[in-house]
């Protein structure tokens, strides 16, 4: 019984093996000791051109005569128990010869008995091909790798997809190629190679395109055949295009564009769509790459717009507390360039993180300062800004509430002391003595009077632009009624005016002006202690008529030529009792200027002293009219 089961097995091994022989992709030739055929596959039959009914029990005419030599050594090596491959030439039928690499190999029994010999031929330009395909592979691949490493060395995003574009053609030997962003339910050509400039930016349908086929199919790469449907492609400018190869680009795992390989003259296989699966995974770290890149610059251009366009000074310490960032704010408030300051400590004392401190700077000007920690990298950034103003209203303020508790005490004090002495001594009084009590308490409550009065028109000037008339006037006339009298106030100043006879008249509000003149005039009077010319005069120029009010007096220092035009700030603010006043008077007067459509500037005048210039607009229609300023200021 065991024996009918082995030869059951031996059939069927012998018929699987003669299934394997015929199945063969290589030329089988089986020979016995006497060189005569035993076995001839199919594979032999194409290759020699025999067929196995011809040849089986016969020596087949394979080998040249010249080459017989070499093939009876061949045979003796494998005799010898060798195997033997070799290159070598053997006959067709029709007599061609054809160039074959022979494998060679004893055929013997269990027992080692040789029973011939088995020979396996292919034709070695089949060899060269597959070593050509391994070669070209290994260029591609290493071509790949410089690919890879030039659009990751770019960073400027367009860049990089028109490099990508390019080397999909140079790897693929594709006639063109494109780079399409995926956006929403379209698509945009944002790159390309070898396709017409005009196309690029057009968009298409995701759904309906081959991009959309592909996504569906959860597919990397794609290849498309065929003219019918391919040239409905916006982009698809190619003539003669046949074939179109598309593969996915992903950014972070989610599909973020596509790479179109388009043929016209010859066909991709399964090498262009393996290097375009690759190209397209590495355009997707290149594109994202560049995308981080970008969104880092736009980010850093933000911030440092904000830090170069902070009104804040700014500097950034490391953690040894140079400065490594200074803005064009904190060189402008300190007076130390960033080139200066860079790689040293900052020019003035930091306060602990949190925390606020107020400094001034050597050229007097005050700093809030702040400080923060940056936690993951140590370093501080400081924030500073300028208090001067806000430090010098306070003092001018405090100023202004010593001055003004003087200015009211010292009438009242003399008011309460003149009619104390006329309550307690009336009857013993002389008549004159009377009346000069009286007139004394008169001009002092006068006096108290006029500062209430400043008092009040500083606060509605400040509270908003002060309402005025707006109307036709004649400036001349109110110059003239301004300075009569004045040159017999004082006997150590001289008054001039000089005003044209054909002056034109003005448009604003003829009672403010009364105002701001008398007080120009007052301040001429006031701080020329020592005498000297007040000149006035007035001139058309263009659409304005302009006024000057001269004076040879201490001047104003050019610092303080805008600021005597604030609340509470004198000129010579060093020494205020020398010329009493609480500050308001130039304030109230440019307040007054300005609601007339006109301005009040501060000069400097040659020779010494000081030019108070006031300009108004010509009129040059009918009068009209606002809201009215009612008020008299006579006391600077």
């Amino acid at each position: 019984m065991e024996s009918d089961h082995r030869d059951e097995w031996d059939t069927e091994d012998d018929g699987l093996a003669k299934a394997v022989v015929a199945a063969a992709a290589n030329a089988i030739v089986a020979l016995d000791r006497d060189l005569s055929v035993l076995s001839w596959n199919p594979a032999a039959e194409r290759l020699f051109g025999w067929p196995a009914a011809e040849l089986l029990g016969r020596r087949a005419p394979l080998v040249p005569s010249e080459l017989m030599a070499e093939h009876n050594a061949v045979l003796e090596r494998v005799r010898n128990g060798g195997q033997v491959s070799l290159r070598t030439k053997r006959f067709r039928r029709d007599g061609q010869l054809l160039d074959v690499q022979v494998d060679t190999s004893a055929l013997r029994t269990e027992s080692g008995t040789l029973l011939g010999y088995v020979s396996v031929y292919h034709l070695t330009e089949e060899d060269e091909a597959a070593r050509s395909r391994v070669v070209r592979r290994a260029r591609l691949v290493r071509r790949l790798t410089d690919v890879v490493g030039d659009i990751n060395a770019e960073l400027d995003l367009p860049v990089v997809l028109d490099r990508i574009a390019a080397s999909l053609t140079e790897l693929t030997g594709a006639d063109a190629g494109g780079f399409v962003l995926i956006e929403g339910d379209r698509l945009r050509l944002v790159g390309s190679h070898q396709l017409p400039d005009s196309i690029r930016g057009a968009t298409a349908d995701l759904g309906s395109s081959l991009v959309g086929k592909l996504l569906r199919t959860g597919k990397p790469v794609m290849l498309e055949t065929g003219h019918e449907g391919l040239q409905d492609l916006i982009w698809a400018k190619l003539d003669g295009l046949h074939t179109i190869a598309v593969g996915i680009a992903a950014v972070g795992g989610r599909p973020y564009g596509a790479l179109y390989a388009l043929f016209a003259k010859r066909k991709p296989g399964h090498l262009e769509l393996e290097l375009l699966e690759l190209l397209a995974g590495h355009a997707g770290i290149a594109v994202a790459n560049a995308t981080a890149y970008q969104d880092a610059v736009r980010q850093r251009a933000h911030e440092r717009a904000v830090f170069d366009a902070s009104a804040d000074g700014i500097a950034v310490l490391d953690g040894t507390g140079s400065v490594i960032q200074w803005n064009p704010s904190a060189a402008e408030l300190t007076g130390f360039p960033a080139d200066e300051v860079i790689g040293g400590p900052p020019p003035f004392a930091l306060p602990l993180p949190g925390e606020k401190l107020t400094i001034q700077l050597p050229s007097g000007r005050w700093l809030d300062v702040l400080c923060a920690e940056i936690d993951e990298t140590g370093e501080i950034v400081v924030d500073f800004r300028d208090i001067t103003r806000a430090k010098e209203l306070e003092e001018a303020k405090d100023l202004f509430l010593a001055t003004t508790s003087h200015e009211l005490r010292t009438p009242i004090t003399v008011v309460r002391g003149f009619a104390s002495t006329l309550d307690a001594r009336w009857d013993k009084m002389s008549d004159t003595e009377r009346r000069s009590a009286v007139h004394t308490i008169a001009e002092r409550a006068k006096s108290l009077g006029q500062l209430i009065d400043h008092l009040l028109l500083g606060a509605r000037a400040g509270a908003a632009e002060p309402p005025v008339r707006s109307e036709r006037f004649d400036l001349a006339e109110r110059v003239h009624a301004a300075t009569l009298g004045l040159p017999v106030l004082s006997d150590r100043h001289r008054v001039e005016v000089t005003i044209p006879e054909d002056l034109p008249a003005v448009h604003g509000d003829a009672l403010a002006t009364d105002i701001l003149l008398g007080q120009l005039l007052e301040n001429a009077f006031k701080y020329s202690p020592d005498g000297g010319l007040i000149r006035v005069e007035a001139w058309p120029e263009a659409d304005s008529v302009v006024l000057v009010v001269d004076d040879e007096g201490i001047g104003i220092r050019p610092a303080d030529r805008e600021r005597v035009f604030e609340r509470f700030v004198q000129g010579d603010s060093g020494d205020r009792r020398r010329f009493g006043g609480v500050g308001l008077g130039l304030y109230i007067v440019r307040s007054l200027a300005r609601a007339q459509g006109g301005e009040v500037t501060a000069l400097a005048r040659p020779g010494g002293g000081t030019r108070m210039r006031f300009v108004l607009r010509v009129d040059a229609g009918e009068p009209h009219y606002r809201s009215g300023l009612t008020g008299a200021v006579t006391d600077g």
